[in-house]
């Protein structure tokens, strides 16, 4: 089988050619569509040969709740559904946003850390990173208590490791080399 990224890019292509006024607003619904079709139930149940296009329309549809879906939103849905590939959107999502990052010179990065990060903080390790980086980053802290202190950022394939495991794993390889 194909891989997840191959199988999505098209998608992901032509959704931000057909959303590219209102990439902002696209990216709201994208993002929602993406949380509800990784849940593994809702998998479960488009995957079953017994279950219509139009049911898991509507099983997606409602769990979309609040966020009101634009005829844009249920054409591009549908046609995802349709094709069979449910499964493939938290990707295509994943792909969209990188190409809407791409044209405001921006960045997603997620910052790994062992602590709850404040508002002072965040801003100055943000401008810290964007030096680093070169690009302007939109950043989301994820707690690891496994990282023991320090941080741990991912932007796109780069990663920045300054955490204390990370350090003692480097000692532990130079002490058993």
């Amino acid at each position: 089988m194909a891989e997840l990224a191959t199988i999505a890019r098209p998608y992901a292509e032509a959704l931000f050619k057909a959303t590219s006024a209102d990439l902002n607003g696209a990216l709201v619904w994208v993002d929602a569509l993406q949380v509800i079709a990784a849940n593994p139930q809702l998998q479960q149940f488009a995957d079953n040969p017994k279950a219509t296009a139009e049911q898991v329309f509507a099983v997606v549809e409602a769990a979309a709740g609040d966020v009101v879906l634009p005829d844009m939103a249920k054409n591009f849905l549908r046609t995802v559904i349709d094709n069979g590939r449910l499964g493939v959107l938290p990707e295509i999502a994943s792909q969209f946003r990188v190409l809407k990052n791409a044209v405001g010179g921006t960045s997603d990065a997620v910052v790994y850390s062992a602590f709850p990060i404040d508002a002072a903080a965040l801003s100055d390790l943000s401008a810290t990173l964007e030096k680093r980086f070169s690009r302007r980053l939109n950043l989301v802290v994820a707690l690891q208590p496994d990282l023991i202190g320090g941080i741990r950022v991912v932007v796109g394939d780069e990663v920045l490791d300054t955490s204390v495991k990370a350090r003692l794993e480097q000692m532990k390889m130079a002490l058993t080399a």
